[in-house]
């Protein structure tokens, strides 16, 4: 398998602990990224994990438990920006990492997922996105506008929650909406056009 985030080379027989539960979160990620939320289940991850029902049933109630847990251990973590000496560089990196992010094949299943489920699990997985990609980003972006100010190239007011707000909503929505796959360009156009004019030093 590629593109998961644990190791995959456990060796079939009686694995324990860590070891077990990697193997059921490969297979489970497997799962949702071949078959979707609707088709998988529970027997088919034990299937695929080399294990027994027991041994997910053990650790997750449910199969919404065990795919909040896939989805929340799998996603890559968005990691700090290095200061590349100016505020739209800065903004570039991050943008760029949260789009990687969310089409890594644990992002894709977490969309995939979103589409697929009723309303009564939909706001568990939104938590999802929200902790694990969201929510850091809005660290890491009141981080880089206060780096900026420390540079001179941002203005003293920018971090605001309406502007740190800004590239979180424009790449989820052109995402889910638009359908946009974010290329470098798409991404240089919205720093230069929306957030560089919006923070800049000479915008007060």
């Amino acid at each position: 398998m590629t593109g998961s985030r644990w190791s995959a080379g456990a060796a079939p027989g009686r694995r324990r602990g860590p070891e077990l539960e990697r193997a059921i979160l490969d297979a489970a990620l497997e799962q949702l990224s071949t078959v979707g939320w609707n088709a998988l289940t529970m027997e088919g991850v034990a299937a695929g994990a080399r294990t027994g029902k027991a041994a997910l049933y053990r650790r997750w109630p449910s199969k919404a438990d065990l795919v909040a847990e896939v989805l929340r251990a799998g996603l890559p973590p968005l990691g700090e920006v290095p200061d590349q000496g100016a505020v739209r560089d800065d903004l570039f990196r991050l943008c760029v990492r949260m789009r990687d992010v969310m089409h890594s094949q644990a992002g894709e299943a977490l969309r995939a997922v979103l589409h697929e489920c009723d309303h009564a699990h939909a706001d568990r997985f939104r938590a999802v996105i929200w902790n694990g990609v969201h929510e850091p980003a809005h660290h890491l972006i009141r981080a880089l506008l206060r780096r900026g100010i420390e540079r001179g190239d941002v203005r003293p007011d920018a971090v605001d929650p309406l502007v740190v707000d800004v590239i979180p909503a424009m790449l989820m929505y052109r995402s889910k909406v638009c359908g946009s796959e974010w290329k470098d360009q798409e991404i240089g156009d919205m720093i230069d056009r929306v957030m560089v004019p919006m923070v800049r030093a000479d915008a007060a």
